[in-house]
């Protein structure tokens, strides 16, 4: 990513809490940052297979339909 290409996104804020650093520590810093973030973006991959959800993974599965042909108990 760089300006020459012409594609300008949000704006990159550092702020420096102590020292005095140069104009060229700077641009190395961006210039590092810049290719990690751009390395591990190409990396980066999503999982396809679907998740099954909290519901899924507690509820029980449904349960057989009661024989109605057995009849109730030990009286069948």
């Amino acid at each position: 990513m760089s300006i020459a290409d012409g594609s300008e996104g949000p704006g990159v804020t550092i702020d420096v809490r102590r020292g005095a650093p140069t104009d060229e520590e700077l641009a190395a810093l961006l210039a590092v940052v810049s290719q990690a973030y751009v390395g591990e973006a190409s990396e980066a991959v999503a999982d396809d297979r679907p998740r099954r959800s909290g519901w899924e993974l507690s509820a029980r599965s449904m349960r057989q339909p009661l024989r109605r042909d057995l009849g109730w108990g030990r009286f069948g």
